[in-house]
């Protein structure tokens, strides 16, 4: 990937919103709950969706199966991760951001569903915004071993 921005497409950006209107209608009508209700409100909405996808590593030119299986993979564009928990944990968002480097899917969806306002519980996790957060973290680093000495 280069360093030029690339938006996100329309399509990606339709399926992030059907997303977010099926987690708020399953939040409201279940409250905590598993990914089976988030599945079929997808389906619902004409969207494809596969549960617990296996996701291999790569290296070397070797396949590993490493236990990693992502929850809910929408139209093959966006990665849903879904959690029912009190506190989100940064290990969710890692998880999240290397589902999306092993696929090179560019968008990824952290939902925690104990979340007691539903839209607080809705991360978007996009591989862009990362690479412009280490890179800006790398830049910051440089400047303050500069200003050191």
């Amino acid at each position: 990937m280069g360093n030029e921005y690339i938006p996100m497409s329309d399509k990606i950006n339709a399926i992030s919103r059907v997303i977010v209107a099926g987690t708020f209608k399953v939040h409201k009508a279940l409250g905590p709950v598993y990914e089976i209700c988030q599945y079929h409100e997808l389906q619902k909405a004409g969207l494809k969706v596969t549960r617990q996808v296996n996701v291999p590593v790569v290296y070397d030119n070797i396949k590993f199966d490493a236990g990693f299986r992502l929850d809910l993979l929408v139209d093959e564009k966006v990665i849903v991760e879904i959690k029912a928990v009190d506190d989100m944990n940064p290990v969710f968002d890692a998880q999240v951001l290397t589902y999306l480097r092993l696929t090179n899917i560019r968008l990824g969806m952290l939902i925690n569903f104990n979340a007691a306002v539903i839209k607080k519980g809705i991360i978007k996790i996009n591989t862009i915004k990362i690479f412009v957060s280490l890179w800006l973290n790398r830049i910051n680093s440089v400047a303050e071993n500069h200003w050191r000495g």
